[in-house]
């Protein structure tokens, strides 16, 4: 009896085995998925890489025309003063000349 369970368990572990083990067409099969997503992947490295560049260009364009800006500020504030200073002084005369 020992002999038979024996015999009737290796039939089935070899039965398990033999069915278990992957063919040479799955593991081709596994391997151009691997491919695949392997280049998928590559691809989703460049477009990443692609998008961190033009980020960085439009940051770069962004930090430049915010200086212009606080340039543009900087003249019209001092313009503005300027103007401020010509009017104190045309004020200032035309008062002269009203009190001749």
């Amino acid at each position: 009896m020992k002999k038979a369970l024996f015999g009737i368990s290796m039939v089935l572990v070899l039965a398990f085995a033999l069915g278990g083990c992957a063919t040479t067409s799955d593991i081709d099969q596994i391997q151009a998925q691997e491919k695949v997503i392997d280049a998928k992947a590559d691809q989703a490295i460049q477009d990443a890489q692609a998008a961190k560049t033009a980020a960085n260009e439009a940051q770069a364009k962004a930090d430049a025309a915010a200086a212009r800006a606080e340039e543009a500020v900087k003249k019209a504030e001092a313009r503005e003063q300027i103007a401020a200073e010509k009017e104190q002084r045309a004020d200032e005369l035309f008062k002269k000349s009203m009190k001749k």
